[in-house]
């Protein structure tokens, strides 16, 4: 499933410009090449020399009309005639905004990527990364595919955490994050239930405790643990079935989980409710999750 981002909201103040409130007469655009736009054409603009707002502001109507690759054009075309200029800055940001917008991300990662570098102390930096850690995001599919784009997307995100902790690009990212963790960590449940139907109980279990380990705030963990306990009874190991199926109902008591992991240890005259009510010492659960995982 692709994640859907309203990327647009995040356009920092510095990248956007007023509107003139008189119109600005607009030259008239000389193309070269193809006279319509498709992604895979190459086109160009013919080179006719032009301020650098009036192109700027042409290249932001056509963003307004949804009209991306020629919105590319221009911007890239104030960078080609005025790359000294603040426009020059202001259009390489939004060139790779509007590659993210016609769905171009490895352009819009290489084009954020490029202008950090030119530009690592810009106020517009901070959306920089998390234009690049969105392009990656919206790129997660399902579970059952290579995770190789969720581990980027991971990567990208906690970039943004780390270096502007307290920005609004911070707040979504870690929100993002959220659902990156659970989609890893899904993953890794998959083979591992894979890997439990072939009769291969410690590879699953090691794919079993990964997600308890790493990824203990996701929705996975829970189910994680009783399989935990299915894979450990069925190596005969019923002690450490039951203090994993213990964590489960201390965590979960009302889940489902813990009532088929409860199920199947009472087979083996393991009473996880009285394992569970049995008074601990502070800490006792604490100490025994680190244990086991």
């Amino acid at each position: 499933m692709k994640f859907i981002s309203n990327i647009g909201k995040f356009i920092p103040n510095s990248v956007r410009i007023l509107r003139p409130a008189i119109a600005v007469f607009i030259v008239g655009l000389m193309f070269s090449g193809c006279s319509t736009f498709g992604r895979n054409q190459k086109i160009q603009l013919a080179y006719v020399e032009r301020p650098a707002e009036t192109l700027y502001t042409s290249a932001l109507e056509k963003m307004d009309n949804k009209r991306w690759d020629e919105a590319i054009l221009f911007f890239d075309e104030v960078e080609r005639q005025h790359p000294f200029s603040r426009w020059a800055r202001r259009s390489m940001l939004m060139s790779s905004f509007a590659h993210y917008q016609s769905g171009d991300y490895d352009d819009a990662v290489a084009g954020a990527q490029r202008f950090i570098s030119l530009h690592p102390g810009s106020d517009s930096t901070p959306y920089a990364y998390y234009l690049i850690a969105i392009c990656h995001y919206e790129q997660i599919f399902d579970v059952g595919r290579d995770q190789g784009t969720t581990v980027l997307a991971e990567a990208a995100l906690q970039q943004v955490v780390r270096r502007y902790p307290d920005s609004d690009y911070a707040r979504d990212a870690r929100l993002k994050l959220e659902l990156t963790h659970d989609h890893l960590a899904g993953k890794e449940m998959d083979v591992g239930r894979y890997y439990l139907r072939q009769g291969q109980h410690l590879a699953a279990i090691g794919r079993f405790k990964s997600v308890v380990k790493k990824y203990e705030t996701t929705s996975q963990v829970e189910e994680a643990l009783h399989r935990l306990v299915e894979a450990y009874v069925s190596l005969g190991l019923i002690v450490e079935a039951k203090h994993v199926g213990s964590v489960l109902g201390y965590n979960y008591p009302s889940g489902e989980w813990y009532f088929d992991s409860y199920t199947l240890l009472s087979k083996y005259g393991v009473d996880l409710h009285e394992e569970i009510n049995v008074e601990q010492d502070r800490g006792y659960w604490r100490r025994l999750k680190e244990r086991l995982f």
